[in-house]
């Protein structure tokens, strides 16, 4: 019986792996007294087949594991089938920061206690010795600031294993806490473990890549938040968007030369004119009936002088009137004489050459008009410049001489330059009914094509350029400002 017993040993020895023949040597002296019957060889044998079973067990829990956690629960606290030690902890390393995830006998971490406070700096510190091989930590080998901790929670010596993927970077970290340090077979069998748990560990992550391409990624996150921080300070010019037009800079207004009604117009909108050219023509019904009226007055007032010229030979009354008839007759013939400069005026002609700017043709046939009232504008083509109506909450510091670019809508891809000549320093009312600037500017050398874009009359939406300022600013001035409005700061 005794015989039967030792050969299956032998038999499990043998068929076992390699680390298994090393653990028996160690554990049971050289490889011919294994078969031996003395009892100190069969304790030997015996203990390491104990360990040898244990670590298989262990292994196989490692490759069943369906997840991180329930891996790391068995590295916690199905270690010590291989050695005995009072306490364990794992913890996992994110980012090079290890992590706290499990400690033998708690089911669930208490966050805020001090004896886990106090792992959790314990584990950043032997992360970072940054070792790759197994090793013992004793109190000395820490900061003085671990000394009262160790004392008051863990025993004289902390084993610690780095968890390592099949590429050696390290995953986690295993300690031990331990009495006395396991035999020489026990901490093989042991690191042979740990490896098969990193295996294990790097299946069951396959997400995880490794800490150097995260460590670029990483690298590569913080350089742009730097970048991006320090571009809030990189100056740019602040520039705003306004609706904008064509116009004459220096244009002349065409008013009514008296008071009347508009009868007619001989132009067009916007049609080039020449100098002394019939514009429009006031209507002259009334100026005439006038002028007949005038003229049967002073007709009326002559002939009554005539007659009293003819009695003051023998009259002395009519050579009195005569005087006063005389003053009449005057006072006729100058009426007279104002109707007909009246009628003159009926036809407005050009003051010079250029292209007339006006309206609809039948928004003012039949209008009544007053003396000075505008009717048109002659405009010079080559003196055109730009509207623009800034509005008062997209104002921003401006001076004369800042560049503009006029974005026309039959054109959006062919902005035409310009200068800003002119500002205001009091809103008003624009064309669309809100509270803005009026400004001009004029326009830069323009090649034949652009000239031929620039007519008067046409609209779009200008570009002004301000002063420099930091990008933040750019950014967060409609922000800020919308709300300081709001909150009133």
């Amino acid at each position: 019986s005794r015989r039967h017993s030792d050969s299956i040993m032998v038999t499990g020895v043998s068929s076992g792996p390699r680390v298994a023949d090393d653990a028996l040597g160690r554990a049971a002296g050289p490889t011919p007294n294994l078969i031996t019957s003395s009892p100190a060889n069969m304790a030997a044998l015996s203990q390491a087949a104990t360990a040898l079973h244990n670590y298989t067990v262990l292994e196989e829990r490692a490759r069943a594991a369906a997840s991180v956690p329930e891996l790391i629960f068995s590295i916690a606290n199905e270690t010590w089938q291989l050695f005995p030690y009072r306490q364990a902890f794992v913890w996992s390393l994110e980012a090079r920061t290890p992590k706290l995830r499990m400690v033998s006998g708690l089911a669930q971490l208490s966050e805020d206690t001090p004896f886990t406070v106090w792992i959790k700096r314990l584990g950043v510190e032997i992360a970072r010795r940054n070792q790759t091989e197994p090793e013992f930590v004793e109190a000395n080998d820490l900061p003085l600031v671990f000394h009262e901790g160790w004392r008051e929670w863990l025993p004289n010596y902390l084993l610690v294993y780095p968890i390592l993927s099949p590429k050696r970077q390290v995953l986690g970290l295993a300690a031990y806490a331990l009495d006395e340090a396991p035999s020489d077979a026990a901490q093989e069998l042991a690191g042979r473990l740990m490896a098969a748990f990193g295996h294990a560990w790097q299946a069951l992550e396959p997400k995880r890549k490794h800490s150097t391409a995260f460590s670029y990624r990483r690298g590569f996150a913080v350089s742009a938040v730097i970048l991006a921080i320090a571009a809030l300070f990189v100056p740019i010019r602040l520039s705003v968007l306004a609706q904008a037009e064509i116009i004459a800079l220096d244009a002349l207004a065409i008013s009514s030369p008296m008071d009347g009604v508009i009868k007619n117009f001989s132009v067009q909108p916007n049609q080039p004119v020449v100098q002394d050219q019939l514009l429009f023509t006031l209507d002259e019904t009334t100026l005439r009936n006038r002028r007949e009226v005038a003229i049967t007055q002073f007709q009326v007032a002559r002939a009554d002088a005539l007659a009293a010229a003819q009695k003051a030979f023998d009259n002395a009354q009519s050579r009195s009137e005569l005087a006063s008839l005389n003053g009449k007759v005057a006072e006729r013939q100058a009426e007279v004489t104002y109707v007909d400069e009246l009628l003159k005026r009926i036809e407005v002609r050009s003051p010079g050459k250029g292209v007339l700017v006006f309206g609809d043709i039948n928004d003012w046939q039949g209008k009544p008009v007053v003396t000075g009232e505008r009717v048109a504008l002659l405009a010079d083509p080559k003196d055109a410049g730009v509207l623009i109506w800034l509005p008062v909450s997209d104002a921003i510091n401006l001076e004369p001489g800042a560049p503009v670019k006029l974005y026309l809508q039959i054109a959006p891809l062919k902005p035409l330059s310009a200068t800003l000549s002119q500002t205001s320093y009091q809103a008003a009312q624009s064309p669309e009914g809100i509270s803005a600037y009026r400004l001009r500017a004029r326009f830069e050398s323009l090649d034949e094509e652009q000239s031929k874009l620039a007519r008067i009359g046409l609209k779009g939406t200008a570009k002004i350029f301000g002063e420099r300022a930091p990008l933040a600013y750019y950014l967060f001035r409609r922000p800020l400002s919308t709300l300081r409005e709001l909150t009133g700061l």
